[in-house]
């Protein structure tokens, strides 16, 4: 069992100022499997403190000095990638493949992607007689998830660095240990005293004490609409900048001429990717009407095929979901669904068979569903897809975007140029025709509900620069 009772503050594993231990819950088997120490907002004051010393002297390094700080980092994480994976499986319960081939893998994708954006980007822009500096906004808030811990840890420390900023990173509490880890990474890499610093708490009183404290300049919050809302909020007096990855209820339009075998089946399968609790998660398939029995009989057998176990088991698809907080949650939106009306095509309430221990739930499978129904609206964040039929494309169009979400889309169709008519329309963040990866270069983030702001290549550094104009600079 991992016992990480101190926070990382200035350069320093230090004790918090007042003990307040929290175990730890390994999701597959209910049991614990660490302890850590939720802090406090005299933590906050310190670990604040501290990026705000070392801020103007960081502020001052060259692109040199932080590429070849980037570097470091990776050449350290490379020895402790496994560490970090298995961290990762324990704590929030993705499988063993998925915990180290892209749950662990997406730290040093991002900073690799971060020193290729450092390497070119002009922090100076002349217009006559004008010069435009871009500047480190200064002592950031960090505030991450438990979904895609490293991920979200990496998209916002990666380009602060590069950008010359000091940090307090607050990782979730129920998924803290890659964070912890990632903590000992920067400090063997040489990350100058006060530049990254790493409070464990919750959203009410760290979140909340960082999202308020007059000396932050920024704050980076990946999380729900809900939690968003509430840091927005105690950040606007300070007028801080606010850069927010919010929830999603992301619609998959299937056109009329795509291949159902194999969209319809690729569909199911990303909504139950990471057991559904990704934000960008396709949760919405729209399909033409004639042919929604088509689609519910080709999700509900790939939501049969799935296997749900143990995450150290190598045949396991999906995991447990992370707590049982989330599984009531989930269980009761699938009632809900039910109970609304809508035609349950596979899995629903209660846990897979054989799996009466551990958050597990069923991949399940909804058709006929109004978008107007709980299930269409609400970010589920479980292994839980709704199927709603369409009459053309102007409909799907307008059912995609009838949502208070705005993070992600998909569209697939044998007609590119089709396809791509269509996701012009999507008010989202990002379109994925017919089931494009995503480019760690290209930005992140969303519309309306989903965020305000972009993280990942150059629109996530530049999160972290203010813009200074020197006139008269002959």
């Amino acid at each position: 069992m991992r016992e990480m009772l101190q926070f990382y503050i200035d350069g320093l594993w230090v004790d918090p100022v007042q003990p307040s231990p929290l175990d730890v819950i390994n999701p597959a088997s209910e049991g614990i499997c660490g302890r850590i120490s939720l802090g406090s907002v005299a933590d906050v004051d310190k670990a604040v403190a501290a990026a705000n010393k070392a801020a103007e002297s960081f502020a001052r390094t060259s692109r040199a000095e932080r590429i070849d700080l980037l570097q470091a980092i990776l050449d350290v994480f490379a020895r402790r990638h496994e560490e970090v994976a298995i961290a990762i499986m324990e704590e929030m319960g993705a499988p063993w493949e998925l915990a180290r081939n892209a749950q662990a893998a997406s730290g040093p994708e991002h900073i690799a992607a971060t020193i290729e954006v450092l390497r070119t980007y002009s922090f100076e822009e002349r217009h006559a007689t004008t010069r435009i500096l871009k500047e480190p906004i200064g002592p950031c808030a960090l505030i991450t998830p438990w979904n895609w811990p490293m991920n979200q840890v990496a998209v916002k420390v990666a380009p602060a660095l590069a950008a010359g900023c000091t940090m307090v990173l607050k990782p979730s509490e129920i998924a803290p240990f890659d964070a912890m880890i990632f903590a000992e990474i920067l400090d063997e890499a040489g990350v100058p005293a006060g530049v990254f610093n790493l409070v464990n708490g919750d959203g009410p009183t760290v979140g909340a004490a960082l999202s308020a404290h007059p000396g932050i300049a920024m704050v980076s919050f990946t999380g729900s609409t809900r939690a968003g809302i509430d840091v927005a909020r105690k950040a606007a007096p300070g007028v801080k900048r606010v850069a927010q990855e919010l929830g999603g209820k992301s619609a998959n339009i299937l056109l009329d001429d795509a291949d159902f075998s194999k969209a319809v089946t690729r569909g199911a399968a990303m909504c139950f990717h990471n057991t559904g609790q990704s934000c960008n998660a396709p949760t919405r398939m729209l399909v033409p009407a004639e042919r929604l029995d088509e689609a519910a009989a080709i999700a509900a057998e790939r939501a049969r095929s799935t296997i749900v176990g143990d995450p150290r088991d190598e045949n396991t698809d999906i995991g447990p979901v992370v707590s049982q907080l989330q599984w009531d949650k989930i269980q009761g939106l699938i009632q809900t669904g039910i109970d609304e009306g809508a035609t349950l095509a596979a899995g629903g309430p209660g846990q897979p068979d054989g799996l009466e221990k551990g958050y597990y739930v069923k991949p399940t499978v909804f058709s006929g569903v109004d978008n107007s129904m709980t299930i269409a609206r609400e970010e589920i964040f479980g292994p839980v897809l709704s199927i709603i039929p369409y009459s053309d494309d102007d409909d799907a169009v307008r059912i995609a975007n009838d949502s208070p979400y705005g993070l992600s889309g998909y569209v697939s169709s044998a007609n590119p140029e089709r396809a791509r008519s269509v996701a012009k329309r999507l008010r989202t963040g990002m379109v994925h025709i017919n089931y494009a990866p995503l480019d760690d270069l290209a930005p992140f983030g969303g519309y309306k509900q989903s965020g305000n702001g972009r993280e990942w290549g150059v629109h996530g550094l530049e999160e972290f620069l203010e813009v200074k104009s020197l006139y008269g600079d002959d």
